[in-house]
């Protein structure tokens, strides 16, 4: 099983954002609640649209850069190229200052879409911990957990059973936190957490644990249902299923459980396939820039092909999340790609001209008056 830790991220920024994002997956839990929905799984696919649907004008900027970058791109190789052999500190200077005029011309910034990226990585890294450390941030789910784990604590001995338990089990991601040589309360609720419903059985079995085992049955019922993603436990892995279809479990269930893996490569291949691609090298372009694309190209393969490999023994709770992820950024980039393609580029220019003299405005300073040269400077570059 993988380790679910409860204790909450306490890296700067992240885990604010993950706190935030943690109410926001309670409360969409306790709203289905309310209509008799108890299901994480649908949680996880309606908290992945929200969050990306929020995302949705930072995708717009990092896409109408692309755009724009696409543009630019034979022009920036044609000063690579003038340059190519000129490494003295006037050639290397001259070069900078061309290739600064071309991003000028275009109203943009070479550093435009790392700061895109900047923004949206804090958000990414905050919506991962919330789907990895459900109980951590969903307190509809951790609250399940709260009377077993107070007769489990009173057991004597009972850190020392939970880590022969995790052992035996080959649990290996699930780690103990102690404190004073004690489990604590929330680390106990990551163990209960990432129990495949076979393992629940073993828990209720132990002898240690026979004088409330009609609270583990009930306790595992209860997250059990919650956990049930159209049969599947979105706690276990589908490498557990179909090990179990071999020993003549529900063959159907192995199906299911393989379709996890296989979407999850899918829905990524239909994200890349959407995104805009970058400008065919030329011939004699630059080698560099040659040996980039072609290894962008090859990570676009490789990555949707690793993501498939991780979901067969990664929780079926954490593929739930990236395929409903990459279905919510294909059609997002589908209708950011039908935006983009209805403006030309001197419109995109154009706004991004008056986004710059606003700010300079705002920030007391005159008009840009190097737009005019940068165009005649592009030109002689162009020529």
């Amino acid at each position: 099983m993988d380790m679910i830790l409860l204790t909450k991220s306490s890296m700067p920024i992240i885990g604010q954002l993950a706190s935030v994002m943690g109410w926001i997956m309670d409360g969409i839990y306790r709203v289905l609640n309310l209509v008799g929905i108890q299901n994480l799984g649908l949680c996880i696919i309606i908290f992945s649209i929200i969050i990306y649907a929020l995302m949705t004008p930072l995708q717009v900027k990092q896409q109408k850069f692309s755009k724009l970058s696409s543009v630019m791109q034979p022009e920036l190789q044609k000063i690579q190229k003038k340059y190519k052999d000129k490494k003295d500190q006037v050639s290397m200077q001259k070069m900078q200052e061309e290739t600064q005029l071309v991003y000028q011309k275009y109203g943009v910034s070479p550093t435009g879409s790392c700061v895109q990226l900047l923004i949206q990585f804090p958000v990414l890294m905050a919506l991962w911990q919330v789907i990895y450390k459900i109980p951590g941030y969903v307190g509809s789910v951790k609250a399940v957990f709260t009377g077993l784990v107070d007769q489990i604590v009173s057991v004597k001995g009972y850190t020392d059973l939970i880590q022969t338990f995790i052992t035996d089990n080959k649990m290996t991601r699930v780690q103990l936190v102690l404190d004073n040589g004690k489990a604590t309360s929330n680390s106990v609720i990551d163990f209960l957490y990432a129990l495949s419903p076979s393992q629940w059985k073993d828990l209720a079995s132990m002898d240690q644990f026979k004088g409330f085992t009609d609270t583990i049955n009930t306790t595992s019922a209860e997250i059990s249902r919650m956990q049930n993603f159209f049969g599947l436990n979105i706690a276990d892995q589908p490498w557990n299923y179909i090990k179990a279809a071999f020993a003549g479990a529900s063959i159907a269930l192995a199906i299911m459980a393989i379709l996890i893996p296989v979407l999850a490569w899918a829905t990524q291949m239909l994200n890349l396939k959407l995104m805009p691609q970058a400008a065919t090298q030329p011939a004699d372009g630059n080698d560099q820039a040659s040996a980039m694309a072609n290894s962008m190209k090859t990570m676009n393969m490789v990555m949707p092909l690793m993501s498939a490999f991780f979901c067969f023994t990664f929780p079926v709770g954490l593929g739930i999340y990236w395929i409903a992820s990459a279905v919510v950024r294909s059609a997002q980039q589908f209708a950011i790609n039908r935006h983009l393609d209805k403006m030309n580029i001197d419109d995109l220019v154009n706004e991004n001209m008056k986004k710059i003299e606003a700010k300079r405005a705002k920030e007391g300073l005159p008009p840009q008056k190097i737009t005019n040269q940068a165009h005649q400077s592009a030109k002689n570059i162009n020529k």
